[in-house]
């Protein structure tokens, strides 16, 4: 890939997506460019290129930003921020719901993946909540089409589900048998707390009405420059109800990033309550 194809992809990239691939990058983008130079029947950089500037770019352009996009998650992953849900944020939301009177506790997985961070959600809630009269939700986010339907369709392979509690599996989880054997698919009564949406969080306001006691934007905003980090901060803040709380990935800080939320602990910021 010459340095003009490079820089070409790159700003591409940027511009719709906003994710800043810098020269460290070249050779991860140059091996996921290949899948889509076999996707596409093309031969080259130079002839994808070409593609990516004729009428069919914006239909190529969104299985760029898939193919670009990092999807790297597992159940539970960090898990101290599972503990500081059920330790902290439930019993505190839970106290606040009954003069507040809430519908329900609401959670955004604002870059969703392949779901597990979303499903771990579920199954914390579910637990948390259970004969407390009130329900929950999840909205579960991301950028790319193609993680997004594996998500939603919530079925992993063994080696997956493996790494949590047998116990946990069981409960949580219908094994497969016959055609499907060796998977396990998040059960149904799991599955209808979550809605999904495809959704690059820099374009627009999402289309959510209600406030989130929690939002979950974990390992993106390292893929960010500083000005996009700060935009999107802020949006987060602006969906949080007061008092509620804003997680990002333990290699991530909002260290000066303008905003107005309080850092509790590492990874962890709340929105200030109302006086």
């Amino acid at each position: 890939m010459r340095d003009s194809e490079y820089d070409f992809i790159r700003n591409l990239v940027y511009e719709r997506s906003r994710i800043q691939l810098g020269s460290d990058k070249r050779e991860l983008v140059s091996a996921r460019l290949g899948k889509r130079l076999r996707a596409t029947s093309l031969s080259s950089i130079t002839d994808y290129c070409t593609l990516l500037q004729g009428p069919k770019a914006e239909e190529e352009l969104s299985h760029l930003i898939d193919a670009i996009s990092t999807n790297h998650t597992f159940f539970f992953r960090e898990a101290s921020h599972f503990d500081f849900i059920r330790q902290q944020v439930v019993p505190e939301m839970l106290a606040r719901h009954k003069t507040e009177r809430w519908p329900r506790f609401y959670a955004w997985s604002a870059a969703s993946s392949s779901g597990e961070e979303g499903y771990s959600l579920a199954i914390t809630l579910s637990e948390c909540l259970q004969n407390t009269g009130w329900g929950w939700h999840i909205e579960a986010t991301d950028i790319s089409h193609r993680i997004l339907a594996k998500a939603e369709a919530g079925i992993y392979r063994e080696d997956v589900v493996g790494k949590m509690p047998p116990a946990m599996v069981k409960a949580c989880f219908q094994r497969g048998i016959g055609p499907q054997e060796g998977n396990y698919r998040v059960k149904p009564a799991l599955r209808q707390g979550l809605s999904f949406h495809q959704l690059n969080l820099l374009e627009g306001e999402p289309p959510f009405r209600d406030p989130f006691h929690v939002i979950f934007c974990r390992n993106v905003m390292i893929y960010f420059d500083r000005q996009t980090q700060e935009e999107l901060v802020n949006k987060l803040t602006r969906r949080l109800v007061p008092g509620g709380y804003l997680l990002v990935g333990h290699s991530e800080s909002l260290t000066g990033i303008r905003h107005s939320l309080q850092m509790i602990r590492p990874a962890t910021y709340r929105r200030a309550p109302n006086p």
